[in-house]
């Protein structure tokens, strides 16, 4: 073996240890940890036969003159009069849509108050 080899092989077995020991790369667009945490925890409690509720997601509203109001909710694109599962679809407002079944009314709410004052934003309101 010549000296090249034989340094090559040398700063290999150093950089071994180092790289054995670094960290691994986290897949960005994965939800924090507390978010999967939590998430687990309320598919725990609907797994026991509790529907989930639905989750609005968006909400768009055209420009004048319509003002057409659009809002996607559970990845399903509905409109203000239409039908979202057994539920119509009264009101779509700047951050929240009212879903009725019967008498019944839901309100959905896109950013909803967390605890502590704070928005799903991270703005206080």
């Amino acid at each position: 073996m010549d000296s090249t080899m034989k340094r090559l092989l040398g700063v290999m077995g150093l950089a071994l240890p180092l790289l054995a020991g670094a960290q691994q790369l986290q897949d960005p667009t994965r939800a924090p940890a507390g978010l999967t945490a939590a998430a687990a925890a309320a598919g725990a409690v609907e797994g026991e036969g509790v529907p989930a509720a639905p989750r609005l997601q968006s909400i768009l509203i055209g420009a004048a003159p319509n003002n057409r109001r659009l809002a996607v909710i559970d990845g399903v694109t509905v409109t203000q009069g239409g039908k979202f599962a057994d539920a119509v679809v009264e009101r779509i407002n700047d951050n929240s849509v009212v879903l009725r079944r019967g008498k019944l009314r839901e309100t959905l709410i896109l950013f909803p108050q967390t605890p502590g004052g704070l928005h799903a934003s991270g703005n206080k309101r």
